[in-house]
């Protein structure tokens, strides 16, 4: 195996959670530890005062909430680790789902305070879909939440996954003192508004010990000595191969906030998560020690630098080595292109990089040739399976609010739902432009960012549609009637395919019998290639 080294010492995962449990705080705590910043933002409520690093949109900064999925390198302990964040409002869930199929692992982040949401609900059957290794933080310790033991049940009924405590807790809330370390048998003293380092931490090897008492007071040492008999009575030492499988979920607690607790699981991490992974292509299996390149989109950012009308491709690196200046095979264009100025990575700032290994995420300056999902490889002629595209929940018919500036809008219409926050459809027999969406929040990302990137204003009418459905038969004169028929309900997607827009459940059920040449597909994943 050619690059094994640098394969051996990668690390590619993604921080999920429901709106507001702490995620980018975490993002920035780990970033710390990797010497990738210095100082950190702080994120409070839905007001940041100092910007956190991985939000670097505007409209991210005014409502305190991540719209897209950043992506950050730094290095730790001689590992090199690509941290995906990813947008934990639930409008924004499909750039999400996506950035899971990029990653090998998941760290989940759950709020003390509020348990288990419908997010984490959701994005936690994405990662059983795929088998995909978790570590769950439990965060917001120092505020007063459910109990600890509650907690871990409502975890494992709730989300369907086995838990194993890594730490433990001492107290909450006010009274929080904090983590026994159950692995390395170490006791971190948590103290309010200061942060945590490595001189809190005392080695208590015996928890029968009169230091802990000392410590901790013996009321709270004799109930952390009861808790931590039971744990060990009932989990015992963690199975890392069931971690791998994606059926255990080590557990940490901690306070995000006051990086606490934060320090364990990374070190955990490092020693337990796993590398790049196989993955499947429409071709074969790839391995990830093949010596030959491939790799694929995942998504596709528009003016990153606000100052210069760029667009981002960013790539997950599947085998091999990624060359700066080398032509690679863009498999569905059947083209071979080079890339002079591959990047990397610290939200904002982006560094030229001479290559890139499995694992490694590039950033890749794109002038229109990409879209979600696509391919790139040494000549080989497949493409990764299992990235989709939904069909949207809202529809709404955009509205140019100034004919002078129609270029601009198209231009920038076009460029956003190349992204995938939203998806373009083109009404049969007219220009009516229709925009689907998962969530309400989406529409006003995409009005601010057309009129401050573009220039362009516009406004939004909801269409009474409630689902899109792509098109497939085998005789072209059906569907071409069919379309002809059903023109108010008809229209292209952005690569010209055909779809069906539902106004209603029975709606639906009723042309899928009617037309039973005609296949109704949910997603379009099945017209790549």
């Amino acid at each position: 195996m050619k690059y094994e080294k640098e394969i051996n010492r990668r690390k590619t995962f993604a921080i999920i959670s429901h709106p507001d449990a702490g995620k980018t705080t975490l993002t920035e705590k780990l970033l710390l530890f990797g010497g990738a910043i210095q100082t950190a933002g702080a994120v409070k409520s839905n007001k940041i005062k100092k910007h956190a690093t991985s939000d670097f949109m505007e409209i991210e900064r005014q409502r305190g909430i991540s719209v897209a999925t950043s992506v950050m390198t730094f290095e730790y302990q001689d590992m090199l680790i690509n941290l995906l964040d990813t947008p934990g409002h639930k409008d924004f869930a499909e750039d999400t789902y996506r950035t899971l199929t990029a990653v090998d692992s998941v760290i989940l982040v759950v709020d003390s305070v509020n348990g288990v949401e419908d997010q984490t609900r959701r994005l936690m059957e994405v990662c059983r879909m795929r088998d995909t290794p978790v570590i769950v933080f439990i965060n917001k310790m120092d505020r007063d939440g459910k109990g600890r033991f509650d907690l871990l049940e409502e975890i494992e009924k709730e989300l369907h996954i086995s838990l194993h405590p890594m730490t433990w807790p001492i107290n909450s809330g006010k009274e929080f003192k904090g983590v026994y370390n159950l692995h390395d048998k170490g006791l971190r003293l948590f103290t309010a508004s200061t942060k945590a380092d490595d001189e809190d931490t005392i080695a208590i090897e015996d928890l029968s010990s009169a230091l802990l008492d000392e410590k901790v007071g013996q009321r709270d040492a004799d109930q952390l000595r009861e808790d931590v008999e039971l744990i060990d009575g009932v989990y015992g030492e963690l199975d890392a191969a069931a971690y791998l499988q994606g059926k255990i979920a080590p557990v940490f607690f901690g306070s995000a906030v006051n990086n606490f607790g934060v320090k364990e699981m990374l070190d955990t991490f490092i020693r337990i998560a796993p590398g790049p992974q196989d993955r499947e292509t429409s071709l074969r299996k790839v391995t990830v020690d093949e010596d030959k390149f491939s790799g694929f989109i995942f998504k596709i950012h528009a003016n990153l630098d606000p100052k210069h009308r760029d667009r981002i491709a960013f790539m997950r690196v599947c085998t091999g080595r990624f060359e700066r200046n080398k032509y690679y095979h863009h498999v569905r264009l059947d083209k071979d292109i080079r890339f002079s100025n591959p990047y990397s990575f610290l939200a904002r700032s982006k560094d030229v990089i001479e290559d890139a290994y499995a694992g490694d995420v590039v950033g890749l300056f794109d002038t229109g040739n990409f879209k979600i999902g696509d391919t790139l490889t040494e000549g080989e002629n497949f493409y990764f399976t299992g990235i989709p595209t939904f069909s949207p929940e809202i529809f709404k018919e955009l509205v140019n609010k100034d004919p002078m500036k129609t270029k601009q809008l198209e231009k920038g219409i076009s460029q956003l739902t190349d992204e995938g926050v939203a998806q373009l459809f083109t009404q049969f027999g007219g220009n009516k432009k229709i925009i689907g969406c998962v969530g309400e929040l989406q529409f006003e990302v995409i009005q601010y960012r057309l009129l401050q990137e573009y220039g362009a204003a516009c406004e939004f009418r909801t269409l009474p549609f409630y689902k899109a459905c792509w098109l497939t038969c085998n005789d072209s004169r059906k569907l071409e009637d069919f379309l002809r028929f059903k023109q108010q309900n008809s229209a292209a997607d952005k690569d010209g395919l055909p779809v069906y827009l539902a106004q209603s459940e029975w709606f639906l059920n009723t042309e899928i019998t009617n037309n039973p040449d005609i296949k109704f597909h949910f997603t379009s994943e099945v017209h790549r290639g």
